[in-house]
């Protein structure tokens, strides 16, 4: 049993995350640079012949936000996977045996929130849009807080998963994505635009 709460979560937490990486991050060496460099963007245009960055500033801030998340929920997980593999058992006191589930879907939301919250900060540095680093710090705070609502996980977990999704779409809109088509993909439908070969 400890090996399939270990396994469930670890793929409940990380699973969605690696996902994008292998889709996203891993093809393209400068990303994987990026992803586990935080802030190489200097060398790199050091290194570069023109001088300018060879990455988009969105990339960059795409990347960088899915490496803090990834780093972030190593951190948080990984005493709770090491303690999954037992000799415990949760709930022996009368405890919620959620805990491990629970975390592990935390977990899978805060890495979500750092790679949008590095759009918005990216967005609000570049175009000195100040309240936005104010409100991916604002709501920082407010996903923190959300777990002084533990052991009643539900007033956490719903709260936060709603901020993703509205921290998602924000974080798309500015990355240039059109709200219509953000629409038609919530309701099922098919886009106009279709993306233009070798985007």
């Amino acid at each position: 049993m400890t090996l399939a709460v270990f396994f469930g979560c670890s793929f409940i937490a990380f699973g969605p995350a690696l996902g994008l990486c292998l889709f996203s991050v891993v093809r393209e060496p400068l990303r994987v640079i990026i992803l586990v460099a935080g802030k190489a963007i200097e060398g790199l245009v050091a290194l570069s012949e023109d001088g300018c960055s060879p990455i988009s500033i969105q990339q960059m801030a795409y990347v960088a936000g899915l490496g803090f998340g990834l780093m972030s929920g190593a951190f948080s997980m990984i005493n709770l996977l090491a303690d999954a593999l037992g000799p415990g058992t949760v709930g022996i006191h009368g405890d919620s045996q959620l805990y491990f589930l629970t975390s592990a879907f935390m977990t899978m939301v805060m890495i979500f929130l750092h790679t949008f919250w590095g759009i918005l900060f990216f967005h609000g540095c570049e175009t000195q849009r100040w309240w936005e680093m104010v409100a991916v710090i604002f709501t920082h705070l407010i996903v923190s807080g959300l777990t002084f609502w533990n052991p009643l996980y539900l007033g956490s977990l719903i709260p936060s998963y709603l901020l993703m999704f509205a921290t998602a779409a924000w974080a798309y809109v500015l990355s240039g994505g059109c709200t219509q088509n953000l629409l038609r993909s919530l309701q099922g439908q098919q886009s106009e635009t279709s993306p233009q070969p070798g985007s």
